[in-house]
């Protein structure tokens, strides 16, 4: 936990085709943190869309960041672009580099791989992508969350709510983090339990991983082609 006294500058990244609950879950917890500022950052001033058309405005440019305490990298089919867009990935590696926290959703962890923060570390990410993990040099875990150092990683979509309560516990204590989840009245009862590829249906997992099975073949070559850049060789 950081001292309660210290101001928090916390960030996430904005870009066109993101999944905006990757952005707007963790959102809900990261701009409830205490004695902490939250702002949003694109390259450019520019409103995008998210993956199914919801528009989003940014608050500020990356070049307008300060060093930031706690950066969130969403996920979402925008990643794509992301991964081989230097001055993003600059970016992201130059925050990191001063963060006390980074927190990923999603396919987020892929766009913080192709930054080469991933190398060495256990990661998880979107069930779809998990497979994609080793080739930036991760260790794939199946889990909702993973934590690694400074590292905070959230598997897909909703998830990104369960990884911003434990960056936020991180940052400022368990009660604190209780407090923001009470203030939310995050208390999920799913009406099924098909969250996940192992508790899915047979006929739900296979319809899934079919609508998927386009995104996944293009991210599957984005990230051999990005891995082998950064010589990440899986084992």
């Amino acid at each position: 936990m950081i001292d309660s006294e210290r101001h928090l500058q916390i960030g996430s990244l904005l870009f066109e085709g993101l999944d905006q609950i990757d952005l707007t879950g963790p959102f809900e917890v990261l701009s409830r943190i205490p004695n902490a500022t939250y702002r949003i950052y694109a390259k450019d001033r520019e409103p995008v869309r998210d993956v199914r058309g919801l528009r989003l405005s940014p608050d500020a440019t990356l070049a307008e960041a300060p060093q930031l305490d706690l950066l969130h990298v969403p996920g979402g089919y925008g990643q794509e672009a992301l991964m081989e867009d230097e001055a993003v990935l600059g970016w992201i590696r130059d925050q990191a580099a001063g963060a006390l926290c980074v927190l990923s959703v999603c396919t987020g962890a892929l766009v913080c791989g192709a930054a080469g923060l991933l190398a060495g570390r256990r990661a998880t990410t979107h069930w779809s992508a998990h497979h994609l993990l080793p080739l930036f040099g991760a260790t794939a875990v199946d889990a909702r969350v993973v934590v690694d150092g400074p590292m905070v990683f959230a598997a897909g979509v909703t998830a990104g709510i369960d990884g911003a309560l434990t960056a936020a516990a991180q940052l400022r204590g368990d009660e604190a983090a209780q407090v923001i989840q009470l203030y939310m009245e995050y208390a999920p009862e799913p009406p099924f339990d098909a969250g996940t590829p192992a508790r899915a249906p047979e006929a739900v997992s296979a319809r899934a991983r079919a609508g998927a099975a386009e995104i996944t073949a293009r991210r599957e070559a984005t990230a051999r082609r990005v891995g082998a850049r950064l010589g990440v060789t899986p084992g």
